[in-house]
């Protein structure tokens, strides 16, 4: 850990991404801020990047994709049951999952959910109802994913789920986000860039309110979602889960720190309290992580967070390349479709879908990730993956992340 302006980091962030976290924590009234060695730029403010707030929540922090995290869990099926048949299983839970555009279901998942009242207090959140409930149950594009993967100590196998709110935290993150800025709910947000500053709504405000309860109906979403996607795999292996690791990693707690209630707004981060579990995904070909959270210095420093994943080293424009309005490659990119091949069966893992901006060589090392953070987690486990299903690359999704 060094600081940077007052600011705790762990690794070694670009400028670009430290003048991010440098702009998010300037405004008056922030206790304070924390870079996660996984950083790298996002919009208004970077991945990794954690900000307590007195009085105040950050809707451009949170984020468009509202409780984006992770489910895992530990089942009682062993890796090496379902080795030889791990790419007729992918095929299975592609089938049974939608990834990418949302789903229309023929049978709508009934959840409690949906009896929250926020459906009914705000006009706005009830506009958004039956695109929820057409998406829920959906897994999205981008970095979203169902793994399979192998705990090597004991040879167990574990299923993971990693997606957000979908359409719905989308529709609240810009919905709110306009009335910040005094346009209507579903007006179009005039040309929003990844530098815009941080928008900041009053938490002792109708609308700090309002928004506050929307996030956390999203929350609710998201948990039932990836609920629902872990359950369809567990059907599919005809497997129990004998263990549970359950995260937002974009979201905002109301949290203790230093004897102060705040705001601590987490975008890519993972809580990890003392003893608190978190599952940490490295990218297709490399291994995963459950951690604990420790109680130390360096973790009260980290705002009780820690990294959610591997980070990112490239964009995914520089992966995949530019192309011009008829198709033509004006600007190829860095990583191919044999690249990424190559590097996924050398790793030994079978993949269904997915991107070459998704591809191993966009990610940092995860291992090297943690050990960054050395003081202020515990791995309990690493976790290799054997199985990857993402959505394909020829799959749209507006809401991927």
């Amino acid at each position: 850990m060094k600081h940077i302006d007052g600011i705790p980091v762990w690794g070694d962030p670009d400028e670009a991404t430290v003048k991010q976290i440098k702009e998010c924590a300037a405004p008056d009234g922030t206790f304070g801020a924390a870079l996660m060695a996984d950083a790298h730029k996002g919009y208004s403010m970077p991945i990794g990047g954690v900000v307590a707030y007195r009085d105040a929540i950050s809707p451009s922090g949170v984020g468009y994709d509202i409780a984006c995290g992770i489910m895992a869990v530990r089942t009682d099926a062993k890796a090496e049951d379902v080795r030889g048949g791990v790419g007729a299983i992918l095929d299975d839970i592609a089938r049974a999952v939608s990834f990418g555009l949302g789903r229309t279901n023929q049978t709508p998942i009934d959840h409690d959910l949906f009896d929250d009242p926020t459906w009914k207090g705000d006009k706005n959140v009830a506009a958004l109802r039956d695109k929820a409930a057409a998406q829920l149950g959906t897994v999205g594009s981008g970095n979203h994913f169902v793994d399979l993967l192998e705990e090597p100590e004991t040879g167990a196998l574990w299923v993971a789920a990693h997606f957000g709110s979908r359409g719905f935290g989308h529709g609240v993150a810009s919905g709110y986000l306009n009335l910040a800025h005094g346009r209507g709910f579903f007006d179009r947000a005039p040309g929003e860039t990844m530098d815009d500053p941080p928008t900041l709504i009053d938490m002792n405000s109708d609308l700090g309110r309002a928004y506050w309860n929307a996030m956390t109906l999203a929350g609710r979403y998201a948990y039932a979602g990836r609920e629902y996607v872990v359950g369809q795999a567990l059907k599919i292996l005809g497997a129990s889960a004998l263990d549970t690791v359950h995260n937002h990693h974009n979201f905002a707690w109301i949290e203790e720190h230093d004897g102060e209630t705040v705001f601590v707004v987490r975008k890519g981060a993972t809580p990890a309290w003392p003893r608190q579990r978190g599952f940490v995904g490295g990218s297709m070909g490399d291994y995963a992580a459950v951690v604990v959270g420790v109680d130390t210095e360096e973790a009260r420093a980290a705002l009780r967070s820690t990294v959610h994943g591997a980070g990112r080293i490239m964009s995914r424009m520089q992966a995949k390349g530019k192309r011009g309005k008829q198709g033509q490659e004006k600007r190829p990119g860095l990583v191919t479709r044999q690249m990424m091949s190559e590097r996924t069966r050398e790793f030994g893992v079978v993949v269904r879908g997915g991107e070459v901006d998704e591809s191993p060589h966009v990610y940092r090392d995860l291992r090297g990730v943690i050990e960054a953070h050395a003081g202020n987690l515990h791995v309990e486990h690493w976790l290799r993956p054997i199985g990857v299903v993402m959505a394909g690359a020829d799959v749209a999704d507006p809401y991927k992340d």
